[in-house]
């Protein structure tokens, strides 16, 4: 099986060359008449961006993820470094380092999406020089934004406070973050992101914005409980959207400590959301199917019966990264 390093794309370069080898980079691309941003625009980055992996990230997942970095950048031209620490059985005393560069021209030639990655492969005992070679890499006076991607336990992260306290984001993934994640004792707990959250976002519109047509007294009196049904496979959605409703029906004026909050099994690829009611006439049903990607909402509030189709989908992994970083 390939290490993460080997499957990423990239030129491998000496650590200590790394910046001249970024400038020849896009010196060598502009010469060959590819796109490229000049000398002096080729560090006009938005953001800088750290994605670390973890040992439970194989090399196709890595990949993948790369991949959805690269097109989040071709909105937010981004310095991205990318970290992985060599496996046990990867017998490589020292860091290594690979360059990786896309420039993408929009409708003129000033605007311009590029990104740039260093890729940075470091042994064990070589993380007490990881900070002050991540802090070359990145671009100055810019904010950093940390993703942190499937780690095997949390507490391998205190090795890495220098970017979990410099960090204005760090965004995790409940759905394949460590059980103890949100146990972990983040330096800076404000600036945690939970890309589950973020990639829930047209849920959370479409369902606000149906039950915003009505008071929030009518949605609130009488409510019993709330039942939020989903698979297996949408477990951390299901979590997550339960959470989320807890916290608008408190907006509401709802009692949420007495309300029945529950979850129950769905159909594959569902989510669903039911409030109920002691009054027999009064409900409120949404359900939404990924396959589909259609919905139907079925209420009455004590106006008369109500149904709505609509649709359902989850955002795409790049633009959850924007909604989790910049929202």
């Amino acid at each position: 099986m390939p290490s993460i390093f080997a499957a990423l794309p990239g030129i491998e370069v000496p650590v200590e060359a790394i910046s001249r080898n970024l400038a020849d980079m896009w010196t060598t691309t502009a010469a060959s008449g590819d796109a490229a941003p000049a000398v002096d625009d080729a560090k006009a980055t938005q953001v800088n961006f750290v994605l670390h992996f973890g040992f439970n990230a194989t090399a196709e997942d890595a990949v993948e993820q790369f991949r959805t970095v690269v097109r989040f950048s071709q909105c937010y031209p981004s310095r991205i470094v990318v970290l992985c620490q060599n496996r046990e059985d990867e017998d490589v005393p020292h860091m290594r380092a690979k360059l990786y560069g896309e420039c993408y021209l929009g409708k003129s030639k000033a605007d311009k999406r590029c990104v740039e990655f260093v890729t940075l492969a470091y042994p064990h005992t070589a993380r007490s020089f990881l900070e002050n070679q991540v802090s070359i890499c990145l671009s100055t006076d810019l904010p950093l934004y940390y993703w942190v991607h499937r780690f095997s336990a949390s507490a391998r992260l205190a090795d890495y406070r220098f970017l979990l306290s410099r960090a204005k984001r760090v965004l995790i993934d409940s759905a394949i973050a460590p059980a103890d994640t949100f146990a972990f004792p983040w330096p800076n707990p404000a600036s945690l992101r939970d890309l589950v959250y973020s990639r829930l976002l047209p849920v959370r519109q479409t369902i606000g914005q149906f039950l915003a047509g009505y008071k929030p007294a009518a949605i609130v009196g009488g409510l019993r409980g709330v039942t939020v049904g989903h698979t297996e496979a949408l477990a951390a959605e299901g979590r997550v959207t339960l959470a989320w409703l807890r916290r608008r029906l408190a907006a509401c004026g709802a009692n949420v400590d007495e309300l029945n909050l529950a979850s129950a099994p769905a159909e594959a690829g569902s989510l669903g959301v039911r409030f109920d009611y002691g009054d027999a006439g009064k409900c409120f049903r949404w359900q939404g199917d990924l396959a589909t990607k259609h919905a139907l909402f079925e209420a009455d509030f004590g106006l008369g019966p109500s149904t709505l189709p609509a649709a359902m989908s989850l955002l795409r992994p790049e633009l959850a990264l924007s909604e989790a970083m910049f929202l």
